[in-house]
C-alpha cells in the first residue's frame, strides 16, 4: 500500500534546501565562529538522510549517484594530504597559511588552508555517516 505523501514530499524539498544551506554556511563560519568541517558535514548528512527517509533509497540513488564511500575516503585523502603538503614546503605538520578572498553572493571571505583540511573533515563525515545509515537500513 502506497501512502499519498504529496505535502511531505513538498515539505522536505523545502526543509533540505535549508538544511543543506544551513550546512555550507556552517562550513564556512567554522574558522571563526562555531561550525567548521565536522559540523557541517553532519548537517549537510541529515539533508541527504532525510531524502532518503523520504524516498525510498532506489529514488534518490538514481537521482543521486554518488558512492558515499568514495567520499568518504575522498575526505581522509584530501585531510591527510594537506597535513602532508605543509611537510612538503618544510614546515610542522598540518601547518596552515592564510588569506582574504572575494566571492560572488558571499562576499569577501577569509582562507586558510585549514578550509582545505576542513573540506576533506567534512566529506569523511558525510560520507561515514550516510554510508553507515545506508548499511542500517538494509539490515531487514
Amino acid at each position: 500500500m502506497r501512502i499519498n505523501d504529496v505535502i511531505l514530499r513538498t515539505v522536505v524539498k523545502v526543509v533540505v534546501f535549508i538544511i543543506l544551506t544551513l550546512g555550507v554556511s556552517l562550513f564556512f563560519s567554522g574558522h571563526h565562529a562555531p561550525g567548521g568541517g565536522f559540523i557541517g558535514g553532519l548537517v549537510l548528512a541529515s539533508g541527504i538522510i532525510l531524502l532518503y527517509i523520504t524516498y525510498d533509497i532506489e529514488t534518490v540513488q538514481r537521482k543521486m549517484p554518488v558512492d558515499f564511500k568514495k567520499v568518504a575516503a575522498l575526505g581522509v585523502l584530501i585531510a591527510v594530504g594537506t597535513g602532508l603538503l605543509s611537510i612538503y614546503f618544510n614546515f610542522p605538520f598540518l601547518s596552515h597559511t592564510d588569506g582574504y578572498y572575494q566571492f560572488p553572493f558571499i562576499g569577501e571571505k577569509h582562507l586558510t588552508t585549514v578550509t582545505l583540511f576542513e573540506a576533506g573533515v567534512a566529506l569523511t563525515v558525510i560520507g561515514t555517516i550516510v554510508t553507515m545509515i545506508l548499511s542500517i537500513s538494509e539490515d531487514e
